[in-house]
């Protein structure tokens, strides 16, 4: 199963880096596969540990994509980093062996400590469109154009219908990037 996150991990000098990532997890594993280059590859590699945060609030996920990353953190119990302050749930990981790969290694992990904050309520549709949005976002520079427009025209049905302010910010942000992607696509 892939559940989208966010992962947290910090440099040796303790500077976090948040980014989302989907996740692989069956009932005894969790592994992130980063794709290289990757800071959150980086730093799992050189610290060995991470934190995996579940949120419903989409702004983190697009936020993480288009420079908004901003977002307050609190210190964990069980590993030497972060979380955010208003997860949902957080895992704290700790790294146990690197399957090794040239674009996208798996990093298996290992949860050693859980923890729920609040109450998952479920995701409306403009939060699903906001995060596939993300997901084409993370993409632009391997996925033909006309899928992303494709598939946004699709999106942008939801968040028209069901999105609140955050899925709305969310959302002008991606919209924002796509636009300057394919401006600067337009211009070389």
């Amino acid at each position: 199963m892939i559940l989208e996150t966010i992962v947290i991990t910090w440099d040796l000098q303790g500077v976090p880096h948040i980014a989302p990532m989907g996740i692989h997890t069956d009932d005894r594993s969790i592994t992130i596969l980063p794709f290289r280059p990757s800071r959150t590859l980086d730093n799992l590699v050189s610290v060995g540990q991470a934190v995996i945060n579940a949120t419903d609030d989409v702004r983190v996920f697009a936020g993480c994509l288009t420079g908004h990353r901003d977002w307050p953190l609190v210190a964990c119990r069980h590993v030497s980093g972060y979380r955010l302050r208003d997860a949902l749930a957080h895992t704290e990981v700790e790294l146990k062996w690197i399957q090794e790969d040239p674009i996208r290694p798996k990093l298996h992990c290992q949860s050693i400590h859980s923890a729920s904050h609040a109450p998952f309520k479920g995701f409306n549709r403009a939060q699903h469109a906001v995060l596939e949005a993300a997901i084409l976002v993370s993409r632009l520079d391997r996925l033909p154009w006309q899928k992303v427009e494709t598939e946004l025209a699709y999106l942008r049905i939801a968040v028209e219908k069901t999105a609140g302010p955050r899925e709305q910010e969310a959302w002008k942000w991606l919209m924002e990037k796509i636009n300057q992607f394919k401006s600067d696509l337009e211009n070389s």
